[in-house]
């Protein structure tokens, strides 16, 4: 089954249309032809199937056939992650983290950070391609980068909060504070981790600090550990 991205697609639609670049990918890469079958989502969380009325390399048409409503998450995870120095290991991330399932994205640039640009726009194909691969209908939000500081300051109506960091300095596991929590944040530092300053403002502003085993890990393994601990505990 291959699955297309069409983000204005409304349960109300009898009718789909298919730009030049799905139309190719239809006619050329797929090879399909006029009555094949279609499956599109929304990002919102229908599936919808349809059958092809016209197959073009510039346009494509396909009729609504049915809609799904696929069920959403039993959570919310919201993970906040420091971009990594090598771009491709934060953008691996970004792939694994929405195969496995995870609500919303912000990249934080702290003390330590090595990479404070980033291109939102290859991060969004990055999503909506593993989002299609991993056949949901939920795409994750990727918010604007923020700093440390500000983000700390507008997290205050999160859930549980969580800041996940090497420092010596009393931690609990994080599959102890998960369990129950509906609406989850955790933050994961870059590779120099977050700073005493850091991890004391987070705490002082209702984080708690979290384990993720006894290993020191990687940005992008650290922030993907956490995905699947969330996932594994609570699906």
């Amino acid at each position: 089954m291959n699955l297309f991205y069409h983000p204005s697609c409304k349960s109300s639609d009898t009718e789909v249309r298919f730009g030049k670049e799905e139309s190719r990918h239809i006619t050329k890469v797929l090879r399909y032809k006029v009555g094949d079958t279609v499956h599109i989502t929304n990002g919102m969380g229908f599936i919808f199937t349809t059958e092809l009325l016209e197959v073009g390399p510039k346009l494509s048409r396909a009729k609504v056939i049915k809609e799904v409503k696929q069920e959403p998450l039993p959570y919310r995870l919201h993970m906040a992650v420091a971009p990594t120095k090598n771009n491709d290991r934060f953008e691996w991330f970004l792939e694994k983290a929405t195969e496995i399932g995870i609500t919303s994205i912000t990249p934080i640039i702290s003390e330590h950070s090595e990479r404070k640009v980033i291109k939102p726009e290859r991060l969004e194909r990055i999503i909506e391609s593993a989002m299609k691969q991993s056949l949901k209908a939920y795409k994750p939000t990727l918010h604007p980068a923020i700093s440390f500081s500000a983000y700390i300051k507008a997290a205050s109506n999160e859930g549980l909060k969580c800041i996940a960091h090497c420092a010596p300095t009393e931690k609990v596991p994080l599959k102890n504070k998960i369990a129950e929590a509906k609406d989850i944040l955790i933050l994961i530092g870059p590779e120099g981790d977050f700073s005493e300053t850091e991890i004391k403002f987070a705490e002082d502003n209702g984080f708690v600090g979290v384990s993720l085993g006894a290993s020191r890990l990687r940005t992008e393994t650290a922030a993907i550990v956490a995905c699947h601990s969330v996932s594994l505990l609570r699906l």
